[in-house]
């Protein structure tokens, strides 16, 4: 076997454990989500306040995600990457074993520090180590293991917190890190240190207003898209009267267009440009937000999230690639700024619904009526970050698509 072929194969062999790692991540973002409805029963805590586990576990992954990135620049990636996997791996076991409420919110906050490390870190791994021919495609790559999670993690989170309970949903999170520690430690090569990110870096990103308006563009996406999406499995419930098969089903569904989503990206990019992408996202996702209220069951909500499921993974994938291509020199710091704001988006969304439910619930209103207005809100979000995307577009175009 020659020496290309070889590297070509490491290569190969660490992209995919990258893209496990990934989706063991995302199905540890999303287990709160899938099985709130079991979670809140369980622990005998409302709606709103179960939801606050996603608020809190994002806020910390917002301000961990840049803050750690500067912490770790002299680390060994293949330790890093690993050891973050075995704190989220013993995290999420000891969530899984919390007597109650007030034990679980401190472990979910401090288990999703490894997000904040893992996902910024294994893309900039992969852009060290990729040919330049291949990098951005391995990246895209990487980041499909968000989408997958989004296709089997949610589903299956939904599926185990009604079959037996939301504490084997952590526990399966355990174990898939775990396998994905292991893996990484077997095929990633050692001695991988990446230069550390510089306070010019930051300052570069932070003074420049087209960067930041782009980046703000994904904290408003994902507040548009938290506000609704953190209160599914309950609003499926309570107001769909969905069983706990049809849920499953309608997480899976999502998810199946959110995989499409992303494949179609890594095909057109290069065609249409990652602002084009973004906009038509944002505008899908806005669409199925304004038919939201024609979902009279179960049936006509699957129609009415396919806009959504394509869009909505898609965006943030074309968001890396934008930022990437307006400026390679700061690409360290816009990936983990951007990182940041996916979840600071996170953590506004579903704060601010949660705080809806709660107003609704304490002025009388029923269950089915506790998620009235939280699709306009959502859409809100959404056209603002439409908006300010085409702000962006039009700058960057007129300093010929560089920042």
């Amino acid at each position: 076997m020659s020496p290309a072929h070889s590297a070509h194969q490491r290569v190969a062999q660490a992209r995919w454990a990258l893209m496990f790692g990934n989706f063991t991540i995302g199905c540890g973002v999303m287990v709160v989500a899938g099985s709130l409805n079991d979670l809140i029963r369980s622990l005998d805590v409302s709606v709103a306040l179960g939801g606050q586990l996603i608020a809190a576990a994002a806020i910390v992954m917002s301000i961990g995600a840049p803050l750690m990135a500067g912490l770790v620049g002299g680390w060994d990636r293949r330790k890093l990457l690993v050891w973050s996997l075995g704190w989220y791996a013993a995290g999420h076991a000891l969530c899984a074993i919390a007597p109650n409420y007030a034990t679980l919110l401190p472990l979910r906050t401090l288990s999703v520090l490894s997000a904040a490390v893992f996902t910024p870190q294994a893309a900039a791994v992969m852009g060290h180590v990729a040919p330049p021919d291949e990098r951005g495609r391995s990246i895209i790559f990487i980041f499909l293991g968000w989408s997958v999670a989004s296709v089997v993690g949610m589903p299956i989170h939904s599926f185990i917190g009604e079959a037996f309970g939301w504490r084997w949903a952590f526990g399966l999170v355990a174990g898939l890190s775990v396998g994905a520690a292991w893996w990484l430690w077997h095929v990633m090569p050692a001695g991988i240190q990446l230069p550390a990110m510089r306070l010019a870096a930051w300052r570069g990103v932070f003074t420049h207003p087209i960067l930041m308006a782009i980046v703000l563009v994904t904290a408003l996406t994902g507040a548009g898209q938290f506000t609704v999406f953190a209160y599914l499995a309950p609003y499926y419930r309570q107001v769909l009267h969905a069983n706990a098969a049809e849920t499953s089903a309608l997480f899976f569904w999502f998810g199946a267009f959110g995989l499409t989503g992303n494949l179609l990206l890594s095909r057109y990019i290069d065609r249409l440009g990652a602002a084009r992408i973004v906009a038509g996202s944002l505008a899908l996702m806005a669409l199925s937000l304004l038919l939201w209220p024609l979902a009279a069951g179960v049936v006509a909500m699957a129609l009415i999230m396919v806009p959504w499921g394509l869009g909505g993974f898609a965006s943030n994938s074309a968001q890396q690639a934008r930022l990437g291509g307006a400026a390679p020199e700061l690409g360290s710091a816009l990936m983990a700024l951007n990182t940041s704001a996916i979840y600071l988006g996170q953590a506004v969304g579903a704060a601010g619904g949660g705080a809806v439910v709660a107003a609704n619930v304490a002025h009388g209103a029923s269950p089915a009526q506790a998620y009235d207005h939280l699709h306009w809100i959502g859409f809100t979000w959404i056209v603002v970050a439409l908006g300010l995307s085409t702000w962006a577009h039009r700058a960057l175009q007129r300093n010929g698509g560089r920042a």
